[in-house]
């Protein structure tokens, strides 16, 4: 299995949102390498949440429930989306700061590209963004 960060504007689709409908058409990608990685994802694979604008923090976990499929909305083969389940909240939000400051991690590449939406996780970084989240490994 593997593992990704996506992020979303809060105010547009959260944590809690994901939690309240117990799954969620996750659409919208547009950015080509985001899409690449998208298109990596697998029924099963691991998601972190992370909420950009204000917060600038991990916030849930979520898996995917589904492998890539095209965005039914828009009928453009290119632009895929997956379905996600809520897992658990963080207990704390890992902020950016803490990306940045922390070795495990630096290389992650919301640090070098915090434009990006959509990007693979390594098991080491996951386990280290549920460690600082305040939550047990499933």
């Amino acid at each position: 299995m593997a593992n990704f960060l996506f992020k979303s504007e809060p105010s547009t689709f959260s944590y809690s949102d994901l939690e309240r409908d117990k799954r969620a058409v996750w659409d919208g990608v547009s950015n080509p390498l985001a899409l690449i990685h998208l298109r990596t994802v697998r029924t099963g694979d691991t998601v972190v949440i992370y909420h950009s604008g204000k917060d600038k923090a991990a916030v849930g976990i979520a898996r995917a429930t589904s492998d890539p499929y095209p965005d039914p909305k828009l009928g453009d083969p290119k632009r895929a989306v997956v379905n996600l389940a809520p897992v658990r909240a963080l207990a704390r939000p890992v902020p950016i700061a803490t990306f940045r400051g922390d070795p495990a991690l630096q290389k992650v590449e919301l640090v070098r590209n915090s434009r990006l939406s959509i990007m693979p996780l390594t098991a080491s970084q996951l386990a280290r963004i549920v460690a600082l989240g305040g939550a047990k490994p499933r």
